[in-house]
């Protein structure tokens, strides 16, 4: 099961995240979601766990406690065709640099 954890620390690392679940079964992978253009953490992460008994025992006890300051808020990851967004669309046409979104139509100006 694929497991999403939010409100990380920003100081929080993979190695740490592992460790936490891990108390509660066996994990495939963990990670930490960085910013492509500054490598910082962009505060929250996903945690696979082969054995889904044991992962929803690691949301149910990991929801709301605290890890490095932080209350963390972990739930069974959404596919990410649930997430809608789709980054940047319904900008319009050629907006030609004159003054903000007119919807892409010149002969409103």
């Amino acid at each position: 099961m694929n497991i999403y954890v939010g409100n990380l620390a920003y100081g929080t690392g993979e190695e740490e995240l592992r460790n936490a679940f891990s108390e509660y079964g066996e994990v495939s992978s963990a990670a930490v979601i960085k910013d492509k253009f500054t490598g910082e953490s962009r505060g929250f992460g996903f945690v696979e766990m082969p054995g889904d008994d044991e992962a929803r025992a690691a949301i149910e006890a990991l929801n709301g406690k605290d890890l490095g300051g932080r209350t963390l808020r972990v739930s069974e990851a959404r596919p990410r065709d649930d997430r809608g967004g789709g980054g940047g669309g319904g900008r319009g046409g050629d907006r030609g640099g004159r003054g903000g979104d007119r919807g892409g139509r010149r002969d409103n100006w």
